[in-house]
């Protein structure tokens, strides 16, 4: 058991004044309402092009930097063909948003490799969905496989978990075919969900089979029944697997009331927020970890998510009562973080769920032991963050120039009948 974790928190303002356009659910400015109610933290470097290109398309990255919503139309086959449009729309500083939350990623896994700290957090990053050669469900850079990646130069074997509504779809492609990566997801399955993946019959191919694992759930699962067959699976997980680092997606639209969500998982009167009790299942293997956001579209509750999940990691038992901040209004009438578990109906039945638990053992039982492998002399970093932890200053949270890239946009919040943020009145 180690005595106290070193912990690293990546955070830079600039990614929370990013705008996806009127109407779209994905709100980064969530983040700053994390900041508010956050620890000191660190400035990530932006991920350079070459650095990105350690998974994705040389080609993929190159439009990515070029593209601006003034020439778009110029490129409508490349716009295809990098399925760029209303989901992944093309808007001011995409690139520079790119590099912002996959060089936190990348950063927090090089301090994991280099014995910095024992956990990395980046929960600007988490965007699971983006492919090698194209954007996905919100996602253009896949910071998770940049992330992993990183992780392999130095670990024979890496577990990624994910705990977002929507399967891990683009971590699961990328090592499909490598037992040196297990992916783990827990998600909605069915009814044309997206993306459409995450059978539990899918289960990797070649060298990766029975490496993946999924865990496909129905509408209205509970917090009982949820942590109950998390930890079962993982515990199981890790025990076969014996992985030297563990990355956790940790999504927060499952949580109840999500705009896109429809689990029921909640906070409890204890304070105790049942997502974030897979967290301290996870923290509590003592392996370095990597720590990821993801989805999560009611932003008051995102922050809240987070902010308890970083006291898990800190070992710090949060008050309920939200401090004064300037997002506070958001958090009202109450201004706790608590929020009351969902009404949607549970269909996952104990039968339904059994047979998944058993499958996924099943599947584990076709692993004999972890597999090794002949470790090389480790490439080098492209860059490696410079931080003194015995300099900073614990009472300083971020630099001045940091604040002042925390723009408030004014159309950020009011757009339309279907924005769940329309219901704060402004006081």
């Amino acid at each position: 058991m180690r005595s106290k974790d070193r912990i690293s928190y990546f955070y830079d303002g600039d990614v929370g004044s990013v705008y996806f356009g009127p109407n779209h659910p994905m709100k980064p400015h969530r983040l700053s309402f994390d900041y508010e109610l956050m620890p000191k933290m660190q400035r990530p470097h932006k991920a350079y092009p070459v650095e990105l290109a350690q998974f994705h398309s040389a080609d993929y990255v190159e439009f990515l930097h070029r593209i601006t919503p003034d020439t778009q139309h110029l490129f409508s086959n490349e716009l295809a063909r990098y399925n760029l449009g209303e989901d992944c729309p093309v808007f001011e500083n995409l690139f520079e948003f790119c590099q912002i939350y996959a060089g936190g990623t990348i950063d927090a896994a090089r301090r994991l490799n280099n014995q910095l700290s024992d956990i990395a957090i980046n929960w600007a990053g988490g965007l699971h969905h983006a492919k090698k050669c194209e954007a996905s469900g919100f996602c253009y850079i896949n910071d998770l496989v940049l992330g992993i990646l990183e992780l392999l130069k130095h670990h024979a074997r890496v577990l990624y978990i994910d705990i977002d509504v929507h399967h891990g779809d683009g971590v699961e492609e990328a090592f499909y075919f490598t037992d040196r990566v297990m992916t783990v997801s827990f998600h909605k399955y069915g009814d044309k969900f997206f993306p459409g993946t995450g059978d539990v019959k899918e289960i990797g191919e070649r060298e990766g089979k029975f490496y993946a694992i999924n865990v496909p759930l129905k509408d209205g699962i509970d917090d009982t029944s949820f942590t109950r067959l998390f930890k079962t699976i993982i515990s199981k997980v890790v025990e076969v697997y014996q992985p030297g680092v563990i990355v956790l997606q940790c999504g927060a639209d499952s949580l109840a009331g999500d705009r896109l969500g429809c689990f029921n998982l909640s906070i409890d009167g204890a304070n105790l927020l049942w997502h974030a009790e897979c967290v301290r299942i996870v923290k509590k293997f003592n392996l370095p970890l990597l720590v990821t956001g993801g989805g999560g579209y009611t932003k008051e509750n995102v922050a809240r998510c987070w902010t308890v999940e970083t006291g898990v990691l800190l070992d710090s038992e949060l008050p309920n009562e939200i401090p004064e901040n300037e997002y506070i209004k958001y958090f009202g009438p109450e201004y706790l973080l608590k929020i009351p578990n969902g009404h949607i109906e549970n269909l996952n039945s104990k039968s339904y769920l059994g047979t998944i638990k058993m499958q996924v053992l099943e599947n584990l039982r076709y692993i004999q032991h972890a597999p090794g492998v002949q470790m090389q002399e480790v490439p080098p970093d492209f860059y490696i963050p410079d931080f003194d932890e015995d300099e900073q200053n614990p009472d300083e949270r971020v630099d001045q120039h940091t604040r002042d890239k925390q723009i408030q946009r004014n159309d950020e919040y009011y757009e339309g009948d279907n924005d769940n943020d329309h219901n704060t009145d402004d006081v």
